[in-house]
Formats: C-alpha cells, sequence, structure tokens
C-alpha cells in the first residue's frame, strides 16, 4: 500500500466516490488529492486533498478536507496514511499548519491535531465553516495542527503495511413472506381450489 498524487484518470472515481460518500467537492480539483493505492492489485483504496483558500491580501491558509476510505478498506490505517501525506505536503509548499473543520474531531486528535475556537480561525475558514455545517456536516469543529508536529501511531502505520481489501459481506435473498405478494397473513387461507 502506498499513497500518491492523483492524476487526470482518477478525476471520475474521485467524483464518484465523493458523492457516494457525501464528501465536500467545492472547488474541485483532481490535482489536489492524494489517493492511496494497493501495491498488489492496483485497487485505489482512499483519497484525501488539501485545498488552500487566499483572502484580498493574498495571504494563504491550507485545509485538509474529503477524506475518505472505500469500505472494504476501512481501519486499516489507509485514512491515517493519506492525512500523512497531505500534511507533509503542506510543509513541504510552506505551511507551517494545517486546519481542519470536521466532526472527525477524536479521530484526528490521535496525530496532535488540537481544537481551535472559531473565532481565532483565519477569516477565509470562518465562513467555510458555516457553509460546511449548513450543508455537509453540522457538527464540525474547527481543529489545526502545527505541520512538523504530526505523529502516526504505531498501530495505525503497522495495519498499513498489512492492508488488505475485506471481502463484501455475502447477499443472501431474504425469506419471501405473503406480504410480498400482497397476501394478509391473517385472512388469507393457503387451500387450493381444484374446481371440484
Amino acid at each position: 500500500m502506498y499513497v500518491r498524487d492523483a492524476r487526470n484518470r482518477d478525476e471520475a472515481w474521485l467524483l464518484d466516490h465523493i458523492e457516494e460518500m457525501g464528501l465536500d467537492e467545492t472547488a474541485f480539483r483532481s490535482r489536489d488529492y492524494v489517493i492511496a493505492v494497493d501495491e498488489e492489485s492496483n485497487a485505489r483504496a482512499g483519497f484525501g486533498r488539501i485545498r488552500v483558500h487566499k483572502d484580498e491580501e493574498g495571504n494563504e491558509v491550507c485545509e485538509l478536507t474529503s477524506i475518505g476510505v472505500l469500505e472494504g478498506w476501512r481501519d486499516q490505517g489507509v485514512g491515517a496514511h493519506v492525512i500523512e501525506r497531505l500534511v507533509d505536503s503542506a510543509e513541504a509548499e510552506g505551511f507551517g499548519h494545517v486546519f481542519s473543520l470536521t466532526s472527525e474531531h477524536d479521530y484526528l486528535a490521535q496525530f496532535g491535531f488540537e481544537g481551535v475556537p472559531k473565532d481565532a480561525l483565519p477569516d477565509q475558514l470562518q465562513h467555510r465553516l458555516e457553509t460546511k455545517r449548513e450543508s455537509l456536516d453540522p457538527e464540525a469543529v474547527p481543529m489545526r495542527i502545527d505541520t512538523d508536529s504530526f505523529e502516526m501511531p504505531d498501530p495505525l502505520r503497522e495495519r498499513f503495511k498489512r492492508a488488505a481489501e475485506a471481502e463484501p459481506p455475502e447477499e443472501t435473498e431474504p425469506d419471501e413472506s405473503a406480504e410480498d405478494f400482497g397476501i394478509d397473513p391473517d385472512d388469507a387461507t393457503y387451500k387450493y381450489d381444484t374446481g371440484s
């Protein structure tokens, strides 16, 4: 398993999964995303993005957003490594810290993210927080991490090394009942009319 930058050919796949998971696709650009890929099967397992916001003076802030892991790959450290790659990318681009506006604050806290009061957010993110709460994530809270203080918990690193897609649960046909055929079981008789 490894995490790479998204490519143009990943765009349709990303948009499908962002919509399916109900994530934020505002100002979508595939080049802002990274994708976790299984080395053996070449299956895409998860994704995420950093979004840079500028104010009128040209000041920039970096937001971590749209983190998603496909169902068969969850609980294996995939999301953690997507986040690590994004924070590293932000640091490489010169950002000293990264913000996230999310209800997944407990998950992010394990990496060193800390809560931020709304009024301490940069102006660009205060409006974004309100918009996100109204449309996507009513429980979103602002969080922040200094890019050089990100820490990957060892268990997540180990799980990622052994990550493998889980088999989907086997679908079974549900038992049919009289109601499925529009028959009231309290009034129906189950005798056959033979016409004699």
